[in-house]
């Protein structure tokens, strides 16, 4: 059998050593303490998992340490199980109504700036569970490497069979995209992003690149952050941290597909700024990537019912087969367990959704938490 047309699909397998790659790592960094920080959580409709968010940040080796929940108009129990947490350390303020040309998180976000005490600031998500030693290694992260912001690479935990199938083929966008070893050596807007999941940055580094005001309008406001600090020439550092934290994103494949149609398309756009021609490329580029994955195993079933196909039979067999193993081993890298690599076809067929959805609604409807947004 010639080998020749499989090699596209032995390419990835380099990509492996870069993927495994755990450096740099939080655990390198020293544990501080010292300075007040305030860990600031937007939360809308989070009743299901901020309990779990406040004991783990409760429960942090650091001090001394302020947490200020802002609830951001929920509908459902947020504020009430907030309340149910009894310690001075956490403070719960009720969110402003949506001003004109922003976005929820930012505002929220914004909020809990004006009421933080703290020199430093920790923006964080209700959906993640921190160990007790990632604050303090974070924040001597932030004095060691001499940086205005840190954010990390945590442990994404997937539940579900959807979850096992479609977040690998985006993590594994994101992680040849943004690298944390390139992001720190970025010197262009395109080379850089922070994870909303986690931004501990210094109060002053945070006004100085404008605070969220300056992405009020953004979906991957994470993103845009990470290029108004680069704007202002203040340094970022992304480190691994998957033994210090981790969150689980979505809960089921609706959420799923709200969630990644809100940020693909966007987001996509916005890690290209300035360059309107790669802009326009994103969709095409994301949609090639899953045809990629899906073409050896849509092949392999043509060439069975089509008998002019079945010379390709045999070809099709191995980059199916190569695909299969290179996801299996992705899995595994998340930690999800490897057998889920064999349904790698449908997550891409999945994420394909979702590019198409995510392009078609563009900022024109932006869906997340119970609030629509429209946008030119």
């Amino acid at each position: 059998m010639d080998l020749l047309p499989i090699v596209p699909w032995l390419l990835p397998f380099l990509t492996l050593p870069r993927l495994t790659s755990r450096t740099p790592n939080l655990s390198d960094a020293p544990v501080a303490g010292g300075e007040l920080v305030s860990v600031i959580v937007p939360a809308r409709n989070e009743a299901a998992t901020i309990r779990t968010l406040l004991s783990s940040l409760l429960a942090t080796r650091y001090h001394p340490v302020e947490i200020v929940v802002v609830d951001d108009r929920s509908t459902d129990d947020t504020a009430a199980v907030v309340s149910t947490v009894s310690d001075p350390r956490l403070r719960l303020i009720r969110g402003d109504e949506l001003p004109q040309g922003w976005y929820g998180k930012p505002w929220a976000c914004y909020q809990g700036f004006r009421a933080a005490q703290g020199s430093l600031l920790l923006f964080t998500d209700a959906d993640t569970h921190h160990h007790p030693e990632l604050l303090g290694r974070a924040v001597g992260a932030l004095s060691q490497e001499g940086a205005g912001l840190v954010t990390v690479s945590p442990r994404q935990r997937c539940v579900t069979f959807w979850e096992r199938v479609v977040m690998p083929q985006i993590w594994f966008l994101l992680a040849l995209r943004y690298h944390p070893p390139a992001v720190n050596r970025g010197r262009q807007e395109r080379d850089v992003i922070a994870n909303g999941q986690f931004i501990l940055t210094t109060r002053q580094a945070y006004e100085a690149a404008g605070t969220h005001k300056v992405v009020s309008h953004e979906v991957a406001e994470d993103l845009a952050l990470a290029q108004a600090y680069l704007r202002r020439g203040l340094k970022l550092h992304f480190a691994f941290a998957e033994q210090f934290m981790e969150t689980r994103m979505y809960q089921n494949l609706a959420q799923l597909i709200e969630g990644w149609s809100k940020n693909i398309y966007l987001g996509g756009r916005r890690s290209f700024p300035g360059q309107p021609l790669l802009q326009a490329l994103v969709p095409l580029m994301l949609t090639v990537a899953m045809l990629f994955w899906l073409a050896p195993p849509i092949l392999l079933l043509c060439s069975t019912f089509i008998g002019g196909l079945r010379d390709v039979t045999g070809a099709a067999i191995t980059a199916s087969a190569a695909s299969t193993l290179f996801w299996m081993l992705m899995c595994r890298q998340m930690q999800i367990p490897a057998i889920y690599g064999a349904g790698y076809p449908l997550g891409a067929l999945m994420a394909l959704y979702i590019v198409a959805r995510s392009t078609w609604r563009g900022s024109r409807r932006v869906e997340w938490r119970g609030r629509v947004y429209g946008g030119t």
